[in-house]
């Protein structure tokens, strides 16, 4: 699904991130969605999330169940 849209996600889901440090490499991070920290409903660089381990990013896909 498309990480850029704030409907796709919600509270306690897995979903993978790019971290601040890692947009260059691509290197992802995946976890549990513990707040959405982004008002807006469709920005272009996705939503940025806190995980539930407590890292910050932005979300690049919400893998398929």
């Amino acid at each position: 699904m498309d990480g850029r849209n704030r409907k796709n996600i919600q509270i306690g889901d897995y979903v993978e991130i790019v971290q601040k440090q890692d947009q260059e490499s691509g290197d992802l991070t995946d976890g549990i969605v513990k707040r959405i920290l982004t008002k807006s409903s469709f920005p272009p660089h996705g939503i940025k999330v806190m995980l539930t381990s407590g890292e910050v990013g932005r979300v690049k896909n919400i893998p398929e169940e």
